[in-house]
């Protein structure tokens, strides 16, 4: 073994980290307006996740408990100096946005097809087991659908529920984040498209944040070293 470090953390980054490089491949590059649903650890990485890749100036945060989301507007304000507003009205949030994030634990979807506006960007992150389900199966079905693991998604992520529901097949998914990555398949090409990217987690991420992680250390002298 080369380092023990904290995977719950490596986790957290690494999964904003992914949105931030899915958006830049398939967010549109004037997108300023993003809906965050889920305030938690996870909503605030992604938030900063987002500002990484686009000039985004106004979140909407959406929150099952309110005060939870209230809450996350004030921080995240005071923290990125951008306009963040806490709200109870989820569609009249989406259809204002460029980019939508979900990422929490529901067992049922609440983000439907009548929801988005053409040309929005949706990551879906909270999906990690057959149990959880964020979107429509329709959503997905007429939308332009990337995976970071297509066979993963097809088990435990959004698109599972769309297979199950007749909504779109494995064939209908357009990519695979590490193609697009690779120039192996294009990113966005129409800017009226609505394109979901289906996150459900893969550990080669974890691999290679850790070994960032790692690499780092050694240069700045991080870290405390054990006899074996």
């Amino acid at each position: 073994p080369l380092a023990i470090m904290d995977s719950v953390e490596i986790t957290i980054q690494r999964t904003g980290a992914a949105t931030a490089l899915a958006a830049r491949h398939l967010s549109r590059p004037d997108s300023r307006v993003a809906t965050i649903c889920g305030c938690g650890t996870q909503g605030r990485i992604q938030l900063r996740a987002l500002l990484a890749a686009r000039p985004i100036a106004r979140v909407f945060a959406v929150d099952s408990e309110i005060d939870v989301a209230a809450r996350f507007a004030a921080d995240m304000h005071a923290a990125t100096g951008i306009d963040v507003v806490a709200t109870v009205d989820l569609r009249a949030a989406v259809r204002e946005s460029d980019i939508c994030v979900t990422c929490t634990p529901s067992p049922r979807w609440f983000l439907g097809r009548e929801h988005v506006r053409t040309g929005t960007f949706i990551a879906a992150v909270g999906a990690d087991n057959p149990e959880k389900q964020e979107l429509e199966p329709a959503l997905l079905g007429a939308a332009v659908v990337v995976t970071d693991s297509t066979a993963q998604c097809a088990e435990i992520g959004d698109l599972h529920h769309a297979l199950a529901a007749g909504a779109m097949t494995r064939e209908d998914v357009h990519a695979t984040l590490g193609q697009l990555v690779a120039g192996l398949k294009p990113g966005r090409v129409d800017p009226n498209d609505v394109i979901v990217f289906d996150s459900c987690g893969i550990a080669i991420e974890d691999i290679a944040a850790a070994a960032f992680v790692y690499e780092a250390a050694m240069r700045e002298g991080r870290g405390l070293r054990l006899a074996l």
